[in-house]
């Protein structure tokens, strides 16, 4: 899927109503934030995406109470390790743009403030999807910003050349892998680094790694919609249907595209931004379709990567935890703001989080990379966040996990290892984890 650096993942966390105590290990309260401090105050924020720079200036010409002081980090990984060592150094940033995958990690280490008090009058602004993914135990501890829909991109001009139609299934998809291969073109990249793609496939297919179950967190790696997906990218590895460029040379997986190296990639609109800054050679010859389906199924996008994701989290150690919460909403609900972000030009091109997006639709795909095949996309574009995976949850230890993940992945990759052997041993490995951090867990 491509979804790591240097923009990493936008994921949606279906984990509201966790009212359960033993499910996270060190939830804390609310933080000591002095919500009731009048008067000019500034709020650190910290965070990676194009075109954030530009909202906090905005933010500041509209402020005289408030002012926001930002400072850029490389990425998403690199946003975990400095937050997790401002956190255990008592300085954290008041603000934190993440993404919803990492907010129960972050809530199980006492990191963030629960500030539903402030936030909860504005729910009714944002999609169901988007708002619970900043909540955990029915709790909201940052604001949602964005919900990128999820959808195949292909290069129109190599699948016509070969007699191809966009896969509208997996099985199809590796069919149509199958006849580039024989031109020396890939259907796909798969990074070493980037294990998304079994995430997010697995989520697609029914799969839940993570779940509720009385007072504990059920593990489950080797259930149905696991295997299902293990099975599509096995024969995607097996049968040398993808690139492997890694996305630490991001000029090379773009170049890789814009040559023609690889036909197709499974995105969000966020995603197309990198395409439409880097490419010289292929604008204009690439179109949209649905995201594929299993066969026999019917339309089912993942959350993870793609919809319902972007966060703005507020920090416990912030001292002035209202004025953050307010600065957070302004940046997701300002028209001005949500346009910056929204285009793929001067932000990250990513859906808002409103309840009512679709008039963002044009901003946030290019019809400088689409041409004649822009319009058409619109529809892809807003059909896609119709059947979007609603009932996936994130485990505390998300963000362990996800670096064992990377590990195994990378051994898939190298084939030393098959998928079902990956899925076997993050099995074990995350039901050792969570005991080893005194959180009950089935599995």
């Amino acid at each position: 899927m491509n979804f790591t650096s240097p923009r990493r993942r936008f994921a949606r966390a279906a984990v509201a109503g966790l009212a359960l105590t033993g499910l996270l290990s060190a939830c804390g309260g609310s933080g000591s934030g002095d919500s009731k401090s009048s008067g000019p105050v500034t709020l650190p924020l910290w965070g990676w995406a194009n075109g954030q720079d530009a909202v906090v200036k905005a933010f500041n010409a509209a402020h005289k109470d408030i002012k926001l002081k930002y400072t850029k980090v490389t990425d998403q990984l690199t946003m975990q390790k400095q937050l997790t060592n401002a956190v255990k150094a008592g300085n954290a940033p008041c603000l934190v743009q993440n993404t919803a995958e990492y907010v129960t990690t972050w809530v199980s280490q006492g990191a963030l403030a629960d500030i539903t008090k402030y936030v909860s009058a504005d729910k009714d602004k944002f999609n169901a999807g988007a708002w619970a993914g900043a909540q955990v135990q029915g709790k909201s501890y940052g604001v949602p910003t964005s919900s990128a829909p999820a959808f195949t991109i292909y290069r129109t001009d190599i699948f016509q050349k070969y007699g191809l139609k966009a896969p509208t299934t997996w099985d199809e998809f590796i069919a149509a892998g199958k006849v580039l291969k024989k031109h020396g073109i890939k259907i796909t990249n798969y990074a070493g680094e980037d294990p998304s793609t079994l995430e997010v496939l697995s989520m697609q297919a029914g799969a839940h790694w993570y779940a509720i179950d009385g007072n504990s967190w059920k593990v489950d790696f080797q259930d149905a919609g696991s295997l299902k997906a293990a099975n599509v990218i096995q024969d995607i590895v097996d049968n040398d249907l993808a690139s492997k460029l890694s996305f630490a040379d991001y000029a090379a997986v773009q170049r890789n595209y814009d040559n023609g190296g690889t036909a197709t990639r499974q995105i969000s609109t966020w995603q197309m931004a990198g395409m439409v800054q880097n490419f010289t050679k292929s604008d204009g010859k690439w179109a949209l379709s649905p995201w594929p389906t299993f066969a026999g199924e019917a339309a089912k996008t993942p959350a993870g990567t793609n919809q319902s994701g972007g966060v703005t989290l507020v920090t416990k150690q912030c001292a002035h935890q209202q004025q953050a919460a307010e600065a957070a909403l302004w940046m997701s609900t300002d028209t001005g703001a949500v346009k910056t972000m929204a285009s793929p030009t001067t932000g990250n091109g990513v859906m808002p989080a409103l309840a009512d997006s679709n008039a963002y639709v044009a901003e946030a795909i290019s019809d400088k990379l689409l041409g004649t095949n822009y319009e058409p996309a619109k529809k892809i574009v807003t059909d896609s966040l119709d059947t979007v995976t609603s009932d996936w949850v994130f485990g505390p230890d998300w963000t362990a996990m996800f670096t064992e993940l990377q590990t195994g992945w990378a051994k898939v990759m190298n084939k030393e290892e098959k998928v079902t052997d990956l899925l076997a041993h993050m099995q074990e490995w995350t039901v050792k984890d969570l005991k080893s951090r005194g959180i009950s867990v089935k599995g």
